[in-house]
């Protein structure tokens, strides 16, 4: 295991992180594959495993940025600049990805859905990612409720953009208050799963939903 040798004052936390990092064979292959992030190996796994990324669709990523799933997503889905089938949406700036249609704006925004739709050519999208985490406080219990909050919020936003039978796939982290989210998915879609992918470290509460078979608005069944 390769170790920091710099004399530089570091957080014992932050020299733990930099530590791993260096370790990490997923930060390793990124920069050698041109990955965005690691965090697309994550996408990738659970694709692999689920097929959810199918040539056609569209496909939201919500808090895009820096673009790793988009990146996955847009190979997989064979998205084009022309016409593309993948809209990221974040508040930060992101670089330019090929096939994929960036709206830099948060996706709380009310006019958000209608952008969306607006990028994606008029349709509704097919699947809606989200490997979004609130700011931590270092406070386990507030980060969680954190967490499932903003998995809430990003689950409503999926009911108003997704087509019926699409899916819905978000990042959460394991600590027993997600029943309700768990419950209120069950309701819109026909099969809810949690997934952890190989890349997600084991030594994280970090843990994904999966949703598929989205049922639709009321008003549209």
């Amino acid at each position: 295991m390769a170790r920091l040798t710099s004399h530089k004052k570091r957080k014992p936390s932050s020299r733990r992180w930099l530590e791993r990092q260096i370790n990490d064979p997923y930060v390793t292959r990124s920069k050698a594959e041109g990955m965005r992030s690691r965090a697309a190996y994550k996408l990738l796994e659970i694709d692999e495993k689920y097929g959810l990324l199918k040539q056609g669709l569209r496909v939201v990523d919500l808090g895009a940025a820096p673009g790793g799933w988009s990146q996955v997503a847009a190979k997989r889905v064979q998205s084009s600049d022309e016409a593309p089938r993948v809209v990221a949406i974040d508040y930060l700036e992101m670089d330019a990805l090929a096939g994929v249609a960036f709206l830099q704006k948060d996706f709380l925004d009310e006019d958000a859905p209608d952008a969306l739709k607006a990028a994606l050519g008029g349709h509704k999208a097919d699947l809606v990612l989200s490997d979004m985490a609130a700011p931590t406080t270092g406070h386990k219990p507030t980060d969680h409720l954190r967490i499932v909050a903003l998995v809430e919020t990003a689950a409503a936003f999926a009911d108003e953009v997704l087509a019926p039978g699409g899916a819905f796939l978000a990042k959460v982290f394991r600590g027993g208050t997600e029943h309700t989210l768990l419950a209120e998915l069950k309701k819109s879609y026909s099969k809810v799963v949690h997934v952890k992918p190989p890349a997600s470290r084991s030594d994280s509460p970090e843990t994904y939903l999966l949703a598929t078979g989205f049922r639709g608005q009321p008003d549209e069944a």
